[in-house]
């Protein structure tokens, strides 16, 4: 059942609108209060930070890689000289053993073996190599992303600061408006249940439901209340209520 008072309080009609820019200043002290304590800077430095070690740590395995491809490049340079060179022996006419020379091709055949085996390896390394790049291009355009959107963070940080002020200055003034235009005990009450309800203590009552809880209210208890003087409360959330 609703509880009311016998005389209906003054300025109940103005509860909403004071309930409004309550929870207009509400929300700006809660902006304000992130702001000033630093939490998106924080988040934003904590950001830039994690984009830069990945990007560091990308750089460094593309070092990795970078020295893989050159000793690789290396040994196929070096593989390479040595089968020319053996070649020629086959061919210049400096050997005449039969079985030396057989040895040559051997040689040159097993090394040509590790040639290719390392030229497979140069080539998976070069792909890796150019997988890394493009990754390494990708965490560069994040990091510097991060960085923009840090610096974005302070500078938006007291221009925020400033307008968030101006809307408390605006707001306190409606309010300190208001105020005196409702009934004292009315305000006491008010103020109480905003303490513990998460700062809604008064609610429109709509179409029988409370916009507070969102209960809707049963046809007897909306007819003891409508016919009820003084102040009329939500009987599930003990808001008040206003038709």
């Amino acid at each position: 059942m609703g509880s009311y008072l016998p005389v209906t309080p003054r300025g109940l009609d103005r509860l909403l609108e004071l309930q409004e820019v309550d929870l207009a200043i509400d929300r700006l002290l809660a902006r304000r209060q992130v702001l000033e304590s630093g939490e998106e800077v924080g988040r934003a430095r904590q950001h830039l930070a994690t984009t830069e070690a990945a990007l560091a740590e990308q750089g460094l395995a593309l070092d990795d890689v970078g020295r893989d491809q050159r000793r690789l490049e290396g040994d196929v340079d070096a593989f390479g000289q040595r089968i020319s060179a053996e070649e020629r022996r086959l061919f210049d006419g400096s050997v005449a053993n039969p079985k030396e020379l057989e040895s040559i091709q051997a040689e040159v055949a097993g090394m040509r073996g590790r040639l290719a085996r390392i030229e497979d390896q140069l080539l998976e390394t070069m792909e890796r190599r150019e997988e890394l790049e493009g990754r390494l291009k990708a965490f560069e355009a994040e990091a510097a992303e991060a960085q923009a959107a840090l610096e974005r963070s302070l500078g938006d940080s007291a221009g925020e600061l400033a307008t968030i002020q101006a809307g408390l200055d605006a707001r306190t003034a409606e309010r300190d408006a208001i105020r005196p235009a409702i009934d004292e005990d009315l305000l006491e009450l008010y103020d109480d249940l905003r303490r513990q309800k998460k700062g809604v203590g008064a609610a429109a009552l709509v179409d029988g439901v409370c916009q507070g809880c969102h209960q809707k209210l049963s046809a007897v208890e909306l007819d003891r209340l409508k016919r009820a003087d003084g102040v009329r409360r939500c009987d599930y959330c003990r808001r008040i209520l206003v038709f």
